[in-house]
């Protein structure tokens, strides 16, 4: 049947699944990830784009990043998730990389990639290097004594803010799981980026209908302004009611955790507040109340300015969904889309 998984059975632990393969390649050539088998579903009839009776979207997880970033629901329904993606990597890659992919890609860390040095995440047991290392880029909330990497996707962190789903199947059957379930904290088990099956492939990316698009706004802070992955970035929605108070407001971060990072309890506090400084601050002052740094104080790796850089991009992120500015990465622009064909 259309969209089902290739029956990998026992292989499972031993193979992957390949579409765009922008991530998986590149830790294939640096020796990281080994896969005895790759499964090729670039041809599956896995990329339409479509408005659902309810109101929402339905994204193909073949749909490429740069065709789903461009595609008029989304850009209409949810410039949020538009803005996220086209912060993320270079035009090539979002030509080639796909929706699925982009929820797959290896949480990680330059430790990770570096085959000569330890990492619980690429082989458990041997230790984490960043904690008392190069910690700059890394994580400030939800760590463990194994592990201390971030999640790299732009993507991610809308489709968190968003309350997406994600549709998966396998030769068992098929199930749901909400965004905010997918990815996992490191826990003692770093190694494992999310909560799929060995032969799952996810079908597609369901983004419930809501009244988020006048007030979003996606904001990236970096080292450099090209591509690279986010300091901290944040992804912030909120309604304003007939009395310009805020309702169903979302926050998520990235750049701090080993998955988009959320907090109901912070969110809560903005609701039915004006959108001023004073809630702002208290909301993120709250969603950082966890927060701590790693690498030697002081020194060139110690990633302690982040709590910091993040509270204030929190802050940012709020005054520009107020005032209806989506990004601080440029206008959208025309950026050519490049069909990839299999």
């Amino acid at each position: 049947m259309p969209g089902q998984a290739p029956d990998i059975g026992e292989t499972a632990p031993q193979a992957k699944f390949l579409a765009g393969g922008t991530n998986l390649i590149d830790l294939m050539k640096e020796d990281v990830m080994r896969p005895r088998r790759l499964i090729d579903v670039s041809r599956l009839p896995l990329a339409a784009i479509e408005a659902r009776p309810e109101g929402g979207v339905r994204l193909g997880a073949m749909a490429r990043n740069a065709a789903t970033a461009r595609h008029p629901l989304v850009r209409e329904r949810y410039p949020l998730l538009s803005a996220a993606i086209l912060a993320g990597a270079s035009p090539q890659i979002r030509n080639m990389a796909t929706n699925g992919g982009n929820l797959l890609q290896r949480t990680r860390c330059h430790y990770f990639y570096d085959t000569g040095t330890p990492c619980n995440k690429r082989e458990p047991g041997t230790g984490c290097p960043a904690r008392g290392g190069l910690a700059r880029q890394l994580a400030i909330l939800g760590t463990s004594d194994h592990c201390v990497a971030t999640h790299p996707s732009d993507m991610c962190v809308a489709l968190a803010a968003l309350d997406a789903v994600v549709h998966v199947q396998s030769p068992s059957g098929q199930r749901t799981i909400a965004f905010a379930d997918f990815h996992r904290l490191p826990g003692n088990a770093p190694q494992r980026d999310n909560t799929l099956a060995g032969d799952e492939l996810i079908v597609h990316i369901e983004l419930p209908a809501n009244g988020l698009q006048r007030h979003s706004t996606y904001l990236k802070l970096r080292d450099r302004a090209s591509y690279a992955f986010a300091l901290v970035s944040v992804a912030a929605a909120f309604e304003l009611d007939a009395s310009g108070l805020m309702r169903n407001a979302r926050i998520a971060l990235g750049g701090v955790a080993h998955k988009p990072w959320r907090d109901a309890e912070a969110e809560q506090l903005l609701e039915g507040q004006r959108p001023e400084a004073a809630p702002f601050h208290a909301a993120a002052h709250l969603l950082l109340r966890d927060a701590r740094g790693h690498g030697a104080p002081g020194g060139s790796g110690d990633n302690r300015f982040k709590i910091v850089l993040a509270r204030r991009a929190i802050v940012r992120a709020l005054e520009m969904a107020r005032d209806g500015e989506l990004t601080n990465t440029g206008e959208l622009g025309t950026e050519p889309v490049q069909e990839f064909q299999p």
